[in-house]
């Protein structure tokens, strides 16, 4: 059966043993699928960016399986179109009435599979489910069920029948994970492992307890002095010249948006929580500032041209703004950020 969590320490053990069970499945992509858990329990969604045969699609499917819930996988294409995923009214001529059929994005987990390869209405269309949660046909409304967590991917190496994601879209993900080729010994436990039976995780979560554990990482503490870093770190992308940074201000057109700031307290939270801790250190912030903030920022043609990335914007950012330092107080087994 399924266990409970009650308490932090309850909880970093059921979150831990959930990523054992994925691990089992899953050989190495380990930071994948702790931001896939920090996403969920932060109440967030993802964007997965990685070539074919990363294990992508395998590692929502299996995620799911131990967290339990319903799961649906759409392939998206560029012939689908907006009832395809959120459903539809048809005539019945027999009973001369409209019944509604739900589409596959109700459930659970969503894995909409190729994203960018959907049209822009089939895109808007999975953007509003995201953002509102509900579908409305017929001038009913179909609230999705609780959680709900929508887990994209992407190829990144095709541009043929491929409609890049817009910036509003971008930015409703929660986080963007970059999954790259195993490594050779990671490769070669897959080739071990799949020569065999193939491995079944076990269930270690259900979803009462998956949304106990969202509201237990709601209640992490984040000292003041971690949120003044957050904000800072976002609004260097803003106003780079502020914060010594006057050289990004010709490659970053727009900054990182206020989803940038909620989302690096949510996941900082959540990832705190699966580290075993009630508080959040900078160093979460810090493991976590790519993921959240990278896919937010827009550059400038002068950028692309020279080929710089959000991933070398951030790690000037995050080189440039000092972090809180972290004093140890022994007597009651906590950390406090204090001075900067």
């Amino acid at each position: 059966m399924p266990a409970t969590a009650d308490d932090p320490t309850d909880a970093t053990a059921l979150l831990r043993r959930a990523l054992h069970e994925v691990s089992t499945v899953i050989v190495g992509q380990q930071a994948m699928v702790e931001r896939t858990l920090v996403t969920l329990i932060a109440g967030g969604h993802c964007l997965i960016e990685g070539v074919p045969g990363v294990a992508k699609t395998l590692a929502v499917s299996t995620l799911a399986s131990v967290v339990g819930g319903t799961f649906n996988r759409i392939q998206f294409t560029p012939d689908l179109v907006p009832s395809d995923i959120v459903g539809t009214r048809i005539y019945h001529p027999s009973t001369e009435k409209f019944d509604t059929e739900l589409g596959p994005v109700f459930a659970n987990f969503v894995l909409a599979d190729e994203i960018n390869r959907a049209p822009a209405k089939v895109q808007s269309a999975l953007l509003e489910v995201m953002a509102e949660k509900q579908v409305s046909l017929g001038g009913t409304t179909h609230p999705l069920p609780a959680p709900f967590i929508v887990i994209a991917t992407q190829n990144p190496v095709e541009s043929e029948g491929v409609y890049p994601l817009p910036e509003a879209q971008r930015d409703r993900f929660l986080m963007k994970i970059l999954v790259t080729h195993p490594r050779a010994h990671e490769e070669f436990e897959i080739l071990r492992r799949m020569s065999t039976e193939t491995p079944r995780p076990g269930r270690v979560l259900d979803l009462d307890t998956l949304t106990r554990l969202q509201k237990q990482a709601q209640a992490v503490r984040v000292d003041q002095l971690v949120a003044d870093y957050i904000v800072r770190l976002v609004m260097a992308t803003r106003d780079p010249a502020s914060y010594g940074l006057a050289p990004l201000a010709r490659v970053i057109d727009v900054g990182a948006s206020p989803r940038a700031t909620l989302g690096l307290v949510a996941a900082a939270r959540a990832l705190a929580l699966i580290r075993g801790r009630a508080y959040v250190l900078p160093d979460d912030i810090r493991a976590l500032a790519h993921d959240v903030i990278a896919h937010r920022l827009i550059l400038t043609f002068d950028a692309l041209a020279d080929g710089i990335t959000t991933t070398h914007i951030l790690d000037q950012v995050l080189a440039a703004v000092p972090p809180p330092r972290v004093i140890w107080d022994d007597t009651t087994d906590s950390a406090a950020p204090a001075g900067r």
